[in-house]
């Protein structure tokens, strides 16, 4: 993929194969690793794309780490830990980044988001600690929200642009409207500058028209469309055809 434009906080990710210690090890004997020699990320919107087991989040995790973010989530500033599940991958990759600096950044991971909200009303109820974090996600602990109202909080009110925000599958908690809004908030935030690398199984999430999309399979990495991804072509299938393919799926 050529990109004439540098105007990119993270221009591509690559791996030091010379420096992976075996092949044959968790996370480098993944298909999506072995495959992997340089990334190249698109200025405003890249997906990584595939289905479960592919890498998806362990490669996600490697470049949020890399940057600098906490592998269980949140902006720069938090270092908390639960149970460290994250692979040393972020160790073996190297960050080409660009001129501009980031003002602004987030790594949203799904699986780990209410560790965040813990941590959150953790510190905000320390002596002394204000302002309140949760002021910068609306002002309400996520706890006392709905698991997608925290999820949008975060989206909307702590996201401020002029920055790279790694979310790997933020759909997790979103229903399809909610999707739909947040596909919005993402091009007003590119609109401001902001640079998104997002993991997704949802077509409408995949749907930003100025993006790039690389599939993660077997066969390694490859650059793809929406268009030609399973969850697309699936959905649709599914959708035009619904009684063909109940019936195919109950064996009738």
């Amino acid at each position: 993929m050529h990109i004439e434009s540098d105007d990119r906080f993270l221009r591509h990710i690559e791996l030091m194969r010379d420096k992976v210690p075996s092949w044959k090890r968790y996370p480098f004997d993944l298909h999506a690793v072995r495959g992997l020699d340089r990334l190249v990320f698109h200025p405003k919107v890249t997906y990584i794309v595939g289905e479960n087991g592919t890498g998806k989040s362990t490669l996600m995790e490697a470049i949020a780490t890399a940057w600098g973010f906490n592998p269980e989530g949140g902006t720069l500033n938090f270092s908390f830990a639960t149970t460290p599940t994250h692979s040393e991958l972020h160790e073996y990759i190297r960050l080409s980044k660009g001129v501009r600096k980031a003002r602004d950044g987030f790594f949203f991971r799904a699986e780990s988001y209410y560790n965040l909200a813990t941590n959150i009303d953790e510190l905000d109820a320390a002596p002394c600690s204000q302002p309140l974090i949760k002021d910068s996600y609306g002002g309400v602990s996520l706890h006392e929200q709905s698991h997608g109202e925290s999820f949008f909080a975060a989206f909307v009110h702590r996201f401020g642009g002029q920055g790279l925000y790694i979310l790997d599958e933020p759909e997790a908690a979103l229903s399809p409207l909610r999707q739909m809004a947040m596909l919005a908030r993402m091009h007003e935030l590119v609109g401001r500058n902001s640079q998104f690398i997002v993991s997704t199984h949802s077509p409408i999430l995949m749907a930003y028209p100025d993006a790039v999309m690389y599939h993660l399979s077997a066969n390694g990495i490859e650059e793809t469309t929406l268009e030609e991804t399973e969850h697309y072509v699936i959905m649709k299938r599914f959708l035009n055809n619904k009684e063909n393919m109940l019936r195919e799926l109950f064996g009738e």
